[in-house]
């Protein structure tokens, strides 16, 4: 995996201890979608630019060679979603993609994309395809603060079976910790399906809060969802 580039523009701001995004400017470049499921890009700083919403593409549904398996002892599989309008226009390089790319599979999990999408209904779309794929978690950044074009949240909501409020708010309070904007998140998180979905910030720093937690629950949500557990402490293994 190539190391995260530096750091750059996000939707909140980034802990005071790294180096700081500068605030959001209103989205204004053009939307271009981009190649949706089937066609991870996992180069940091690169767009996908090919016409149409996300979509499965051919041998992307759940039992079709080479589709992620969710069945228990399964290797777990994530796909990253970048939601933001300038970066899938080619305004500036997806930077928070990367850096959860990067995370994830240091945790184990084999990882498409990032993808990157405009905000609003094609993070809708990405998310869904994302579900029907059977991918065990989707991470997505951006969208998530409060600018008039931040809608992760909206389109989030509406793929979810049911939310998962104690994620957020871990994240936010990894976050506050140092940054005391980082309450400005909205992101959420819940499960579709047997996908576990989870909103972290667009800038880095709230990316690197994210995989903080993140790190110390993933496993445990992912074997609960393919309907297993860990041990509890002290009990036979």
């Amino acid at each position: 995996m190539t190391p995260p580039a530096p750091a750059a523009p996000g939707h909140e701001q980034p802990p005071a201890s790294g180096p700081a995004d500068a605030p959001d400017a209103p989205d204004t470049a053009p939307d271009v979608p981009n190649n949706g499921p089937g066609t991870p890009n996992n180069a940091p700083g690169a767009q996908n630019t090919a016409p149409g919403v996300p979509n499965n593409g051919p041998g992307t549904p759940n039992n079709a060679p080479g589709a992620p398996n969710n069945a228990p002892g399964a290797p777990y599989t994530a796909l990253v979603v970048t939601a933001s309008n300038r970066a899938s226009a080619g305004v500036y390089p997806d930077r928070g993609g990367p850096l959860i790319a990067e995370g994830l599979t240091a945790l184990g999990f084999s990882v498409d994309g990032p993808r990157v999408v405009p905000d609003g209904d094609p993070v809708e779309a990405a998310l869904r395809s994302g579900v029907a794929a059977g991918y065990d978690v989707i991470v997505t950044t951006g969208g998530t603060g409060i600018s008039p074009t931040d809608a992760t949240p909206e389109a989030t909501r509406r793929v979810l079976d049911h939310e998962i409020p104690g994620i957020p708010e871990a994240i936010r309070a990894e976050g506050i910790a140092k940054v005391p904007t980082a309450a400005l998140s909205r992101g959420l998180a819940g499960v579709a399906s047997r996908t576990l979905i989870v909103n972290l910030p667009g800038s880095t720093g709230g990316v690197r809060d994210g995989l903080a937690v993140l790190g110390r629950l993933l496993a445990h949500a992912v074997d609960q969802l393919r309907g297993g557990d860990h041990a509890r402490p002290g009990s036979p293994s």
